[in-house]
């Protein structure tokens, strides 16, 4: 049984999240998403947190939201238990060079970084290091997020439902495995540009056929958010649903025909493999 869900289990990760000190080496937009969920539900207390980046550029919107803040990337790892590694990717190696002697048996390090795989991450840190890695998407930003997580060899059970409980209040989270993170990239990661575009295309057709654009934008905007909504909370499948729209005749059925006509579908899962595609090279380089 796992050790974060036995009896109590849920809430002693609930109790440890409470009492746990944060760390975020970088401080960019996804980490400044991912640390808002946090603090709107109530996770971790923002004087438990403390972000490093180079320069007071980021570090302002943090010390807003009542969290500490520096230029040293080692006091992070020195005053927190959970890491998070939030930097650029070629930026990567150096900081984890530094940060190394540091980093001790009850760390965890969680990466948030593009194309750095667990075995590269473990090569450089110690080997007893607790490492995970995780695949927020842009969402997160408004604790709507879509984020996979996978666990190197020295993290259990008990790090993997911490950082679960943690990042749920994020958006949607799952445990997969890491060969599935590229994947998640092509479809979840690029996938937010996808939807911006079908959006964009949706408000465009309304403007063409006299609607004001502010209003078609809104109302396109509200359809991706219902649609979407409706999946999670039937469990349909897509299919299922899209055929409850069509009636015999009607107006649905001939805009789908022009959607076919168009290649949608193949045009879309050509998108998610090029981007899926990229980020496997990306991560060989």
């Amino acid at each position: 049984q796992c050790r974060g869900c036995g009896p109590g289990g849920v809430a002693a990760v609930a109790m440890e999240a409470s009492e746990l000190w944060v760390g975020f080496v970088g401080a960019g937009r996804m980490a400044g998403g991912l640390v808002r969920g946090l603090l709107q539900a109530g996770k971790v207390p923002a004087s438990n947190i403390l972000a490093s980046a180079p320069s007071d550029k980021n570090l302002d919107a943090w010390r807003e939201l009542g969290c500490r803040t520096t230029h040293c990337n080692l006091e992070v790892v020195h005053r927190s238990t959970l890491v998070f590694l939030a930097t650029k990717p070629h930026i990567l190696p150096g900081v984890l060079e530094e940060i190394r002697p540091a980093v001790g048996s009850h760390h965890i390090v969680v990466s948030l970084v593009a194309g750095v795989t667990i075995q590269t991450l473990q090569r450089l840190l110690p080997p007893w290091t607790k490492v995970l890695r995780i695949m927020p998407n842009l969402p997160c930003v408004v604790q709507a997020g879509a984020m996979v997580f996978s666990r190197g060899s020295n993290a259990g059970d008990e790090e993997a439902a911490l950082l679960k409980s943690l990042l749920s209040s994020c958006g949607l989270c799952e445990e997969v495995p890491e060969s599935y993170i590229d994947i998640h990239t092509g479809l979840s990661g690029s996938g937010v540009a996808y939807v911006y575009l079908f959006a964009e295309a949706l408000a465009e057709g309304a403007v063409k056929m006299g609607m004001p654009g502010a209003l078609a934008s809104r109302i396109a905007a509200q359809t991706l958010l219902g649609a979407a909504k409706m999946l999670l909370e039937t469990g349909e499948h897509p299919a299922k649903l899209r055929g409850d729209v069509c009636t015999p005749g009607g107006t649905t059925i001939y805009a789908l025909h022009q959607l076919e006509k168009g290649a949608l579908r193949a045009t879309v899962m050509d998108a998610v493999e090029a981007a899926t595609n990229r980020a496997c090279d990306m991560a060989k380089d």
